[in-house]
């Protein structure tokens, strides 16, 4: 379906609400991303639900979009409507034996990680400098230090577009390393929310941990505009190893850089474009696999009208 016809039908389901041609830059951290035809911002687990019901029955094509890391937006923009999910609410239930947090999935995880080492609640502290969403980290099973989404996580709640509301268990979401059997059959469902399991402390505790972590972080990882880790770690090895190992730290393509700090971080430093990104990418992957026998695969997903932006 084409703009010219679909956007009558997204304004006669969101009225006022819709925003068109909307540029995404501004709404990724690697400030970068051409203009969607259509934007739509729900505040709610709710407002989610019902948009997403609302395009499915009319078979209109949308996109979800939270914090906007991992997520590479071509310059050439987004056909359809993107959905910016700003549903945020979080509950603290610490008199629940394990304690455990709720969070809607536009809720930045780093926030809620925090929110509960304020009450001296532990097991989010590896959490705390992850730059995405609940949904984005459940969706992805994100993770870091050594811990992630899937040792974590109760259940999900979701909306399945043939079952409907369903709650998904750990076993039902079949996590391995950075993905899920959400992200293996994508636009089949969306993540609500999620619950996170917890252990008693003190907050004490707690924030020296985190403190201790986001310093390593802040200490290993660069500054800036960036999508996040670039390429999965390899069985056995690291990407940001093997990258410096083929001399690539430093490596620039226009505006774009591959970090001298953490060479799994492309850092936007002069109004980088999409697609001098992904020329980026593609040198590492080729030069990589020259120096190791080693083809990386990329963390972050491409978003939008690729053939037409090259």
């Amino acid at each position: 379906m084409t703009a010219p016809t679909l956007l009558p039908a997204l304004r006669s389901l969101f009225g006022s609400r819709l925003q068109e041609n909307v540029t995404l830059a501004n709404y990724t951290t690697a400030r970068v991303g051409g203009p969607a035809d259509a934007l739509l911002v729900v505040n709610s687990a709710t407002e989610l639900a019902e948009a997403a019901l609302r395009l499915w029955e009319q078979d209109l094509p949308f996109h979800i979009l939270g914090s906007g890391a991992n997520v590479l937006i071509s310059d050439a923009g987004v056909r359809g409507l993107v959905i910016l999910n700003h549903a945020h609410s979080v509950r603290v239930d610490a008199a629940s034996n394990p304690p455990t947090v709720w969070a809607e999935s536009g809720a930045n995880f780093s926030g809620v990680a925090r929110q509960v080492a304020l009450r001296g609640l532990s097991g989010l502290e590896w959490a705390a400098a992850i730059p995405g969403t609940v949904g984005g980290a459940v969706y992805g099973n994100a993770g870091a230090f050594g811990s992630d989404v899937q040792h974590d996580l109760v259940l999900a709640e979701i909306l399945h577009r043939k079952d409907g509301k369903q709650t998904w268990t750990v076993e039902q979401l079949d996590y391995a390393y950075r993905t899920s059997a959400l992200k293996r059959q994508p636009g089949q469902a969306i993540i609500l929310a999620a619950r996170f399991h917890l252990t008693p402390s003190t907050p004490e505790a707690v924030q020296a941990q985190m403190k201790s972590l986001t310093d390593r972080r802040r200490q290993t990882q660069p500054p800036g505009a960036s999508l996040g880790s670039m390429f999965k770690n390899p069985q056995g090895d690291y990407a940001g190893r093997l990258i410096e190992a083929a001399g690539l730290k430093g490596t620039r393509v226009g505006g774009v850089e591959v970090s001298t700090v953490h060479a799994n971080f492309f850092v936007n430093h002069a109004g980088a474009t999409a697609a001098e990104i992904a020329q980026l990418l593609r040198h590492v992957q080729q030069s990589v696999l020259k120096q190791s026998g080693i083809l990386l695969e990329p963390e972050i997903e491409l978003l939008g009208e690729w053939e037409q932006a090259s």
